[in-house]
């Protein structure tokens, strides 16, 4: 009897293993591919190498970074070149007349003194015209303290001028000129009037350092005159500083003027003295003409009468045009007094009692009244003459009395005691 084989499907023939047994499997395979042994069961897995380039990744990012950022600059390059060949060349960019040059901040500089700089850049392209170049020599304008140059497509300059301030007048030499604080000289305006003394004691050669001294000087005397609302400055006419140890003033006066010697400090309280007493020294004396102050205890009427050195004379333009400037005629025919040749000893005397005393003079009364008298009057009379030649204007020259150091009158023994300091 035949045996009957058992039938095998082909399912089963074919069976799969559940599926979790086939994730371990996985799983181990994964683990296992760098194992230093290989699973017997299950084929050897190896890596296989990727063909990579010959530079990093950064590198190479970097590199075309780099070669658009050079493309960029390289044309950048040409269009700055283009516009410059553009700027230099086209016409649009000339300055074609003064009228293309603005100018600010002007009253006593001229027009003529700015072109007389900035003429040369006429028909010069705006972007070559050297600004600092110009804006020292403006500079060198004595009216101009700082001065600013700058230029505005397609073919404007503008300069903007900051003038210096005048504080007095300086007579040197022939001429009277403006000063400012730090002692530049300037030109006098032609149509503007001022209300300053004239500063005395100023040369042509001297030097930019030395003037500024004086300045200083002169700087000290007029805020202590106008400290507290006096304004004492007002009414003086001239400031002598020659001698920085002497600075002497000359005083307006409805009566005449008064050459006041203010020493080297202290020039308020002096002053005050000067206008305290001034009415009584008048009448002490037939003529008032300087008073010294210098002393505390001791005050010295007509100091100045041994002699007068005279100044170099104005000449009729320059004395027209300074009266046109606000200079007081007092200053146009005062003199500059030599050093005091009478001896002054320091009294000591209390200081409600200041004694007063008239100058000596060694040479006999007679010779010397007629001396001061003659020398005074043709000075006084050719001065005036020049004067009124600027100005056209009839002047006549009274006779010039003698001082009291000359007269037969002698001075008061000393001040009251209720007239003493101020």
């Amino acid at each position: 009897m035949a045996r009957k084989s058992p039938t095998i499907s082909q399912e089963e023939l074919y069976l799969q293993p559940d599926e979790p047994v086939r994730e371990e499997l996985d799983d181990a395979r994964l683990l296992d591919l760098d194992a230093e042994e290989e699973s017997p069961f299950l084929r050897g897995q190896k890596r296989l190498s990727v063909r990579r380039g010959t530079l990093p990744r950064k590198t190479a990012a970097r590199l075309t970074w780099a070669v658009l950022a050079a493309g960029i600059v390289f044309l950048s390059g040409i269009g700055v070149a283009s516009l410059y060949h553009y700027g230099e060349r086209s016409w649009r960019f000339r300055v074609e007349s003064s009228d293309d040059i603005e100018i600010d901040g002007t009253q006593n500089v001229t027009r003529a003194q700015v072109m007389e700089v900035m003429g040369g850049d006429i028909g010069r392209n705006i972007f070559f015209v050297p600004l600092d170049q110009r804006k020292k020599q403006l500079e060198q304008v004595p009216w101009v303290e700082s001065a600013s140059v700058m230029r505005f497509a397609p073919n404007r300059l503008r300069i903007e001028i900051h003038e210096r301030t005048p504080v007095a007048f300086a007579r040197v030499g022939s001429k009277i000129l403006l000063t400012d604080s730090a002692g530049t000289l300037m030109e006098l305006p032609g149509k503007k009037k001022y209300s300053f003394p004239v500063i005395i004691g100023m040369n042509p050669g001297e030097p930019a350092s030395t003037r500024s001294a004086r300045m200083k000087i002169y700087n000290d005397v007029i805020s202590q005159l106008d400290s507290g609302g006096a304004h004492y400055s007002q009414d003086l006419s001239e400031v002598d500083l020659t001698d920085p140890d002497d600075v002497k003033v000359l005083a307006n006066n409805r009566d005449g003027e008064v050459l006041v010697h203010l020493g080297s400090a202290n020039y308020l309280e002096r002053y005050k003295i000067y206008v305290g007493h001034v009415q009584e020294w008048r009448q002490q004396f037939s003529k008032l003409e300087s008073v010294d102050l210098r002393y505390d205890r001791q005050i010295i009427v007509n100091p100045d009468l041994e002699g007068t050195a005279k100044q170099v004379p104005l000449s009729p333009w320059a004395a027209k045009k300074a009266m046109a400037a606000g200079v007081k005629p007092a200053a146009l025919i005062s003199h500059m007094a030599l050093a005091p040749q009478a001896s002054a000893a320091i009294l000591a005397a209390a200081p409600a009692k200041i004694p007063v005393r008239a100058a000596k003079s060694k040479a006999p009364k007679t010779r010397r009244k007629h001396a001061v008298k003659k020398t005074r009057t043709r000075a006084v009379r050719s001065t005036m003459r020049k004067i009124a030649l600027a100005t056209g204007a009839k002047t006549t020259v009274a006779p010039v009395q003698t001082t009291a150091a000359t007269s037969g009158k002698k001075p008061s023994p000393a001040i009251p005691k209720d007239q003493g300091h101020q």
